[in-house]
């Protein structure tokens, strides 16, 4: 058995060339770190299907014959494997981007100094012309800008850039690398308004959108308060941020930030007499009080008819929905010749359950097939409304760890998406 592994820590540039090692070697496992960044999680739970990853303490280390180590050269920065060692016999690659020498003794190694590791990966697929679908690009694109800084850092390469642009050319979703890297506030000001911003925090629902104004006094100048608000916006979470800032004279600074599938920004702002990009915005109004602004805003998002993707655009139709008494051996049945990986549960019109074929792991013997499928259903179901965003279905997918969401209009199920579904409306790509 090959295994492909990195540092424990594991933050997305250690990810991706954990990824690209699966790519480079065939039939490779790949391993990860139980301690993995914020982000790098954020991924995972996203694509879950697509990576099937796994910990050390799920395969069985005497099988391994070959070892690929990436981002790292020293032993004591993996987590669960430090034991091949000392292992006889054992063949090691190694691939790293840091200049200092490690104590991992390899077979074969290419070392170089570049951002990020997965660069050298990169260019090694390019020059074998291993195909890089969108969803894998958009991680590797992640992976070269968070350990460049987004290309800022004194350590990237032109290598680097160059492996960026090419990334670009697979199609990685930039929107996507943006919600994956955080933003760094570096003056006390930026800190202290940001944590008034945070102790201040209210969200309503306008137009399916979940959006959050934010009313902040201010005396002096502050720099980049886009960068306060674009702080703000990813820390609550919601589909779109305003910050309102108020200054001396009657002047309130607009700054607007907007999620994939969110309010489009030039718009609201350019009725303001400002200007952006769909996702960021800005405007500068004079001679309006700050609560009036908020409403306007409000009337402006609730007005807005945006041409975007909506859940009713994606969703599977019609249901097929199965009774809590249906015997589990007929479900099966009715899920393979419908094509279907799971069905909502409805008794007497109403939704009491969710059932997929992940609770079919539940079944260890023939007697329970005959069992009802309430006995193994889930019970705490987590839907979605068919006017709501892709990118809202996916934050419910990732944060509660559902792979199928039942749509509810006026109480009854008219719908179902999937995370299917969803992989193949940002990458064009079903999950394997």
């Amino acid at each position: 058995m090959r295994v492909v592994t990195t540092h424990r820590n594991t933050d997305l540039d250690g990810l991706a060339s954990v990824v690209a090692g699966t790519l480079l070697y065939p039939d490779t496992v790949p391993v990860l770190s139980k301690q993995i960044n914020p982000n790098v999680k954020f991924f995972l739970t996203a694509h879950k299907r697509m990576l099937d990853i796994k910990t050390a303490d799920e395969i069985d280390l005497d099988k391994i014959e070959e070892l690929v180590v990436v981002d790292t050269n020293q032993w004591k920065r993996l987590d669960g494997l430090g034991q091949l060692k000392d292992k006889p016999d054992l063949v090691i690659h190694l691939w790293d981007h840091h200049s200092t020498e490690g104590n991992i003794d390899a077979q074969w190694k290419r070392q170089e100094t570049l951002g990020a590791n997965i660069t050298a990966m990169v260019e090694e697929m390019k020059d074998r012309k291993i195909q890089i679908s969108p969803m894998v690009a958009t991680l590797f694109l992640a992976g070269i800008y968070e350990d460049t800084g987004n290309q800022t850092f004194s350590s990237t390469t032109p290598r680097d850039s160059y492996a960026a642009g090419f990334l670009l050319e697979c199609k990685a979703d930039l929107d996507i690398v943006a919600s994956l890297m955080g933003s760094v506030l570096y003056s006390r000001n930026q800190k202290k308004i940001l944590f008034e911003m945070l102790q201040n925090v209210q969200t309503v629902n306008v137009n399916g959108f979940s959006i959050s104004i934010n009313i902040q006094p201010i005396d002096s100048h502050v720099d980049t308060l886009a960068l306060v608000v674009q702080k703000y916006s990813e820390t609550i979470g919601v589909d779109a941020a305003f910050g309102i800032f108020a200054q001396k004279g009657d002047r309130c600074i607009v700054i607007g930030r907007s999620k994939r599938d969110g309010p489009d920004m030039s718009v609201i702002m350019g009725r303001l007499g400002g200007g952006g990009h769909p996702s960021a915005g800005s405007a500068l109004v004079k001679s309006v009080p700050p609560q009036s602004i908020a409403n306007l805003l409000i009337d402006l998002i609730e007005n807005h008819n945006q041409s975007s993707v909506r859940i009713s655009d994606l969703m599977s139709f019609p249901v097929l929905a199965v009774s809590p008494e249906l015997k589990m051996k007929t479900l099966r049945k009715q899920l393979r010749e419908n094509g279907f990986k799971g069905a909502p549960v409805i008794d007497e019109g109403q939704l009491v359950g969710m059932i997929t074929r992940t609770h079919f792991k539940k079944i260890k013997r023939e007697d329970q097939w005959e069992a009802p499928v309430k006995a193994f259903m889930a019970r705490d179901i987590v839907t979605i409304e068919p006017g709501m965003s892709p990118m809202q279905a996916v934050r419910k997918i990732i944060t509660k760890k559902v792979g199928h969401l039942p749509v509810i209009e006026n109480g009854h199920v008219i719908g179902m998406v999937t995370r299917s579904d969803l992989m193949v409306y940002f990458y064009d790509q079903l999950p394997k």
